[in-house]
């Protein structure tokens, strides 16, 4: 698969001004040039898209590319250094970076109200969180859990595994899903993405090839890249996942391992149906290729019951899941769990005491009190999210008629069709109208998906609405911009595979 134009150059770590270029598309709005360039670019930082410590390229051959002056240039780069996201040092131009204190992606920073927006309406809603608030049986586990603690406090508090408790509990819930497990097949993690990056550590070296669906989780793709993995991508399409698509590229790449979402998959919500599990397990069997299945998901069924899970299919390859509380009940209590092979259990556990010893002992008290009621608390979430998928479609019916979208079975989130290849540049200019949305391209590999976007519908009813309405006005003004050169630069810097 071939890259988009290369945006570091040798060992130097720089970005040409075509690749900035490519990667502002259509970023001009109203107000000075240079407070537009200067947005455009922070908004990439934040995104996650132009990388730290990156080199951005002269005033003078920035201006050419952009076709403004120097002084615009100086003057977007001057904001930048002032606000900590650029540094200056002696031989190495401008560096990117981040200030202290700064907002991460997807994280609020002070913004300026679209004109018409009123103060008291002015609040930024964000659209790039796919998670709810903590239920309202959170702070009774956390309770329980401190009550349960003087237990522990005689002993050394370290438990690489996972407390037993907690492990068993997990374990049985896989039983009762249809999939026997044990809790020495079982161990805790601080989350998700902590529990991927053990994963990948144990499977793969730098330089492996990796099979994912596509698009997928935007942080599973970062987790790859940081290890210097080859991200192979199989397309998904209306119908779900493309079996001879699949086996096709098992066959041509010989990866280490296969990612998947199959339970209501972030971004588009799609849930695989049992032919389809089947056929990707006979798939990886073939060539004995472990699977990694993104199960953090699998609770929230909202049109039917929680799947069975892709390893209940196994035959001969490792089906490893990974599992999370931060959907299903809340993104601020870190922690996930690996259910594996017992073999595979072990690798990780001795693995893992390279960067932590486990996780902590409050957080996993909270995390068994919580699973052992988690079917009445799932109960109202489902409830909660039905009605704020419901407000969601309603919304997009009222306001973004041309926006196309399949209405998912569960999960948090759908993933829309935009008329237009605007999708960056909606991201970019979204929280002038005061909500914020994730570039599709940053779920995807080389770019593409600049036709699409995330939409989650975790925020309360009464936000929803407001929130597609600031959208559409947002898109309705990037969509009057001229369709410029910038523009199908970018269509063909970033589309190529």
């Amino acid at each position: 698969m071939s890259a988009p134009a290369p945006v570091f150059s040798g060992g130097s770590r720089s970005i040409s001004a075509d690749a900035v270029a490519a990667l502002l598309g259509e970023w001009a709005g109203r107000g000075a040039a240079y407070q537009q360039l200067a947005l455009g670019l922070r908004h990439l930082l934040l995104d996650g898209r132009l990388a730290l410590g990156v080199r951005l390229p002269g005033e003078r051959e920035l201006a050419a590319r952009l076709g403004l002056s120097r002084t615009t240039v100086t003057a977007a780069y001057l904001r930048l250094r002032d606000e900590g996201f650029l540094t200056t040092r002696r031989g190495s131009g401008s560096l990117t970076s981040l200030p202290v204190g700064a907002a991460l992606p997807g994280v609020p920073l002070p913004f300026e109200p679209a004109s018409g927006m009123s103060s008291e309406t002015g609040r930024l809603l964000d659209l790039a969180y796919a998670t709810l608030p903590a239920p309202e049986g959170l702070h009774r586990a956390y309770t329980a859990a401190l009550q349960a603690l003087p237990a522990y406090l005689p002993g050394h508090g370290y438990a690489p595994a996972g407390l037993p408790a907690l492990r068993q509990i997990i374990a049985e819930r896989y039983t009762r899903r249809g999939l026997p497990t044990d809790a020495e097949q079982i161990v805790v993690t601080f989350g998700a993405q902590h529990a991927l990056g053990l994963l990948v550590r144990v499977l793969s070296a730098p330089g492996e090839r990796v099979v994912v669906d596509h698009p997928t989780y935007l942080h599973a793709l970062d987790t790859f890249r940081a290890a210097s993995c080859q991200i192979v991508p199989v397309a998904l399409g209306t119908g779900g996942w493309d079996l001879p698509a699949l086996r096709t590229a098992l066959r041509q790449t010989a990866p280490r391992f296969v990612y998947l979402i199959p339970d209501f998959h972030n971004p588009t919500g799609l849930c695989m149906s049992p032919v389809q599990r089947r056929g990707v397990v006979e798939a990886a069997d073939e060539g004995r290729t472990p699977v990694i299945v993104d199960e953090v998901l699998s609770d929230l069924a909202l049109d039917g019951p929680v799947p069975l899970p892709l390893a209940g299919y196994a035959l001969h390859a490792p089906i490893i899941s990974i599992g999370s509380l931060s959907k299903s009940f809340w993104g601020g209590l870190r922690l996930g769990w690996i259910r594996a092979p017992r073999a595979l259990a072990l690798q990780v556990m001795a693995a893992r005491t390279a960067s932590d010893l486990g996780a902590p002992i409050v957080e996993q008290l909270t995390a068994a009190h919580l699973l052992a009621d988690a079917e009445s608390l799932l109960l109202q979430r489902r409830a909660t999210l039905k009605r704020q998928r419901a407000a969601l479609q309603t919304a997009l019916g009222q306001h973004l008629l041309e926006w196309h979208f399949t209405v998912p079975e569960g999960g948090l989130s759908l993933w829309a069709r935009l008329p237009q290849p605007i999708s960056s540049a909606l991201a970019a200019s979204s929280e002038r109208f005061g909500v914020r949305v994730i570039a599709g391209p940053r779920f995807g590999v080389g770019g593409q998906f600049e036709r699409h976007l995330r939409l989650p519908f975790t925020l309360p009813e009464a936000e929803i609405g407001e929130a597609i309405r600031r959208l559409s006005r947002a898109a309705q003004a990037v969509s009057a911009r001229p369709q410029g050169k910038a523009a199908s630069e970018m269509g063909g810097l970033l589309s190529g595979v």
